[in-house]
């Protein structure tokens, strides 16, 4: 056998070639982008920036759709993830990093110099004006392009997926929630001069919705409308979140309601492999997350004691911790690495590493939920595909290989490792918490 050859051959299988229309594809989203960090950088916005924002949005979300309609269309039935470890972008590549940088880059500018996306908010200020009745700000900028990145590569994964009954549904769940409860009603409140409430986000995970003084301020108006927040806050961090994580495992919020699980699972998903499955990153995992779950849980409780004490045990102790919270975790971790890192890290990192709703989602899906991952080790043929694309950093194929069940608290039940599986080893299933009889179970 001709070496030369076979190296020449393992080199066009390994390396995918781009097609044309991609090229073209990509193209289109490029002047699109340009246009968005030509106002960001030079911080001035066009003459007509409510027709700008249309065109660089529309361009960017007509490059999605032509790339993947011709990355996908014309596979056979059946998830395809080839070339994936290849690429620059989706393989810690220059392409990667130059993403990385320019993620992380937005979001120092968002949280501490907003002065520098003036032209941003500049671009963004017809659509806020027509939704809010309010000036554009940074936060209203960013939300549009969390909301943006959802939607178009929601449709995009929903493509790829779509031979997946569970992956349509799902990701149409997470992009309902993220544009109706994360976008449109705190938008309409505002228009209405009433609070910007997020629905989907509730204590832990929007930490400052059990302060004391949010709960004041919420109430200070004394509406029934504040009234029924702090009601619904409290509604779905002691009933509705043991309740559901019960029956379902965290799934029902990690992968189908939370806007951070929305973005890491469309805008995301290219990174899905990267995540560290070594043992040293599990207890890096459990270690973190768990000190963020205290660090709130403590946080929380020094205010509402300060709050009792009207200031006179702890001072402004208590407003130094929140504060710092704020900076390490709500902007720090949460945005610039969670986030800024995707291509890096992985997709998942601050859900896996700091999130503290997922820390207690995770506590009661492992120890109480009736949900799990099934495993058939007799079918399984050992090719790693499911640990490869778990992006919580689970060596899946271990438990597989062993015909053990998949209980894991960091699990979010996107139901990928079961997707990709090519013998129908795994299974999301639902039976009983106790005893769990394979002939009483419920397929989710």
């Amino acid at each position: 056998m001709n070496t030369a050859t076979t190296d020449t051959s393992l080199a066009l299988v390994q390396t995918p070639l781009m097609r044309t229309s991609q090229k073209l594809s990509i193209a289109v989203g490029g002047i699109g982008l340009l246009i968005i960090l030509f106002t960001w950088v030079t911080r001035h916005s066009f003459a007509s920036p409510g027709i700008t924002l249309s065109v660089a949005l529309l361009l960017m979300a007509v490059s999605v759709g032509g790339y993947a309609y011709s990355e996908y269309a014309h596979l056979p039935e059946g998830i395809k993830n080839n070339g994936v470890m290849f690429r620059s972008l989706s393989n810690r590549g220059i392409v990667a990093y130059l993403t990385g940088i320019l993620l992380t880059g937005f979001y120092v500018c968002l949280y501490w110099y907003s002065e520098y996306l003036t032209g941003l908010i500049q671009l963004f200020d017809p659509l806020s004006q027509f939704m809010r009745h309010k000036a554009a700000d940074q936060w209203f900028v960013y939300g549009s392009f969390y909301t943006f990145g959802v939607l178009v590569l929601g449709a995009k994964f929903i493509y790829k997926y779509r031979h997946n009954r569970y992956q349509i549904i799902r990701t149409i769940s997470v992009m309902f929630f993220q544009l109706m409860f994360a976008f449109l009603i705190p938008a309409w409140m505002l228009m209405m001069n009433q609070p910007e409430f997020y629905f989907t986000y509730f204590w832990p995970l929007k930490y400052d919705y059990l302060f004391p003084s949010t709960i004041s301020w919420l109430t200070s108006s004394g509406t029934h409308l504040g009234i029924f927040l702090v009601f619904w806050g409290a509604m779905m961090t002691l009933i509705a979140t043991p309740t559901l994580t019960y029956f379902f495992g965290k799934r029902w919020y990690c992968s189908w309601v939370c806007g951070c699980g929305a973005l890491a699972e469309t805008t995301g998903d290219s990174f899905r492999t990267l995540s560290d499955k070594s043992l040293r990153a599990w207890k890096i995992e459990r270690y973190l997350i768990y000190s963020v779950l205290v660090f709130i849980t403590i946080t929380t409780i020094l205010l509402w004691v300060n709050s009792y004490m009207q200031g006179g045990l702890l001072g402004t102790f208590s407003l130094s911790v929140s504060k710092t919270y704020s900076f390490l975790i709500g902007s720090m971790f949460s945005g610039v690495i969670g986030t800024g890192f995707y291509p890096i890290l992985g997709n998942r990192s601050w859900c896996r590493f700091g999130c503290p709703q997922a820390a207690i989602l995770g506590i009661i899906q492992k120890y109480f939920s009736r949900f799990r991952i099934t495993t058939n080790g007799g079918q399984c043929i050992g090719c790693g595909n499911c640990s490869t694309y778990c992006e919580m950093g689970i060596d899946v194929k271990a438990y597989a290989q062993r015909g053990q069940d998949i209980v894991r608290a960091s699990c979010v039940g996107c139901g990928i490792c079961s997707a990709v599986c090519p013998r129908g080893v795994l299974r999301l299933e639902n039976g009983s918490a106790d005893i769990f009889d394979r002939t009483t179970i419920t397929k989710l």
